[in-house]
């Protein structure tokens, strides 16, 4: 499929970071419409969820605007769906973020703070799984990074990891996959020629 003839709704229940995904795709050549309007989701080729902020309160939204089971709903009907951040961490099973909350429940896992209390911002690169086509070409690949949780537990569902910095901790889960449904917990948007190429590879793939 043409990028060109396809379009990305982006789910809007007041992330802060539409502007800047919806540029980013728009980029790509990608139309782009940012919505809580559930047949406006239905009609998309791709579903954007973004986020920025915390887990309960994106949750919350997402319930007050009626978009949980429209979320739901069309991924599992099989339309292409991407979470980018917080975006990524609401299709958890659920969060240990101010206590607990469930989430989307999309790929299987649980959300919990990075070790030692730590925020992680900045650059590292991706270690992707040898079998992952939709980020083959990322691997090694430096990507921009802001949040203190992660996802964790997401067994077979783990695509890509990076490490915090140069110790010996183990790598934290950055990207996640469940068919259709791709999450990733750094920002493309944010990361320059990287980025777009990394959201070019995704949405082919998830769209030929």
């Amino acid at each position: 499929m043409s990028l060109r003839r396809i379009t990305a709704a982006l789910v809007d229940y007041g992330a802060g970071n539409l502007a800047s995904m919806a540029r980013a795709l728009t980029n790509l050549g990608l139309r782009c419409k940012v919505s809580r309007d559930p047949a406006v989701l239905a009609t998309a080729d791709l579903l954007v969820l973004p986020g920025v902020g915390a887990f309960p309160a994106a949750m919350t939204a997402l319930h007050q605007h009626g978009l949980v089971d429209v979320i739901v709903d069309r991924a599992r009907a099989g339309q292409p769906l991407l979470g980018i951040c917080l975006g990524m961490q609401l299709l958890a099973d659920s969060s240990s973020e101010h206590g607990h909350s469930a989430g989307l429940g999309l790929v299987p896992g649980q959300v919990t703070a990075l070790p030692q209390a730590r925020w992680h911002i900045g650059w590292n690169a991706l270690q992707v799984r040898d079998d992952e086509p939709l980020l083959r070409r990322s691997h090694g690949q430096a990507l921009y990074f802001n949040h203190a949780y992660a996802y964790s537990r997401p067994g077979p569902h783990s695509v890509a990891t990076a490490r915090l910095d140069d110790s010996q901790a183990a790598p934290i889960t950055v990207a996640v996959r469940r068919g259709n449904v791709v999450g990733l917990q750094f920002h493309p948007e944010k990361s320059q020629a990287a980025g777009q190429q990394l959201l070019r590879d995704v949405v082919d793939g998830l769209l030929p």
